[in-house]
C-alpha cells in the first residue's frame, strides 16, 4: 500500500522534519492552485511525471512559473524523447493520482525506478509547497528538508536549470 498523507506526515516527523500544512479545495492544475488563496511563504511548485522513450521515469519538481523545455532537458540528462506517464504508471510508481504529483510520492517509489530532478529556481527560497500526496491540501517545508526527505526514500535528487536558456548555457 503506497503512504498516504497521514503516514507521510508521520514520516516527517520521525525525520524531525517541521512542516505546516493547509488545507483547500481540490486543484489539479497550477492555473487552479493560483485561484485558491494558500497562505504560505516560500515557493509553489509544479510536478511531471515523466517517462522517456526507453522506459526511464523522471519526476520533474519545478517552481510554478519555470517553463520546463522538456526536449533540452532530456538531451541534457541522455535520455530519450519524454512523455508523460499514464495515470496507471503514476499509481503504480508514485502511489497518486494526476493533480496529486509530488514531490513527496518518491516515498512510494520503493523499487527506485524514479529519477528526481528539481528546478534549481526553487533552492534559492527558504521553502517551497507541496502537496501531502493528496491535491486538497499543501505542505510547506524547508528547501533544505525536502532534499532530505527525498535522500530519506533511497533518492538522490538532481537540481538543475529547467528552462530552455538556462539549459543552453550550461551545456
Amino acid at each position: 500500500m503506497p503512504l498516504n498523507r497521514d503516514d507521510l506526515l508521520i514520516r516527517l516527523g520521525e525525520l524531525d522534519i517541521k512542516t505546516t500544512t493547509v488545507e483547500h479545495s481540490a486543484v489539479f492544475t497550477v492555473a487552479e492552485s493560483q485561484s485558491v488563496e494558500i497562505p504560505l511563504p516560500g515557493a509553489h511548485t509544479k510536478n511531471l511525471f515523466l517517462k522517456d522513450e526507453r522506459g526511464t521515469l523522471v519526476l520533474v519538481i519545478a517552481k510554478s512559473t519555470t517553463a520546463v523545455d522538456l526536449k533540452a532537458l532530456a538531451k541534457r540528462l541522455g535520455m530519450g524523447r519524454f512523455s508523460f506517464g499514464k495515470p496507471s504508471l503514476l499509481m503504480s510508481t508514485l502511489g497518486v493520482t494526476p493533480g496529486s504529483v509530488t514531490a513527496f510520492a518518491v516515498a512510494n517509489d520503493i523499487e527506485g525506478r524514479v529519477n528526481v530532478v528539481i528546478d534549481e529556481a526553487l533552492m534559492v527560497h527558504d521553502s517551497v509547497n507541496c502537496h501531502p500526496l493528496e491535491n486538497t491540501a499543501t505542505t510547506n517545508i524547508a528547501c533544505e528538508d525536502l532534499l532530505r526527505f527525498i535522500r530519506s526514500t533511497g533518492h538522490e535528487p538532481s537540481v538543475m536549470a529547467l528552462t530552455a536558456g538556462d539549459i543552453a548555457a550550461r551545456s
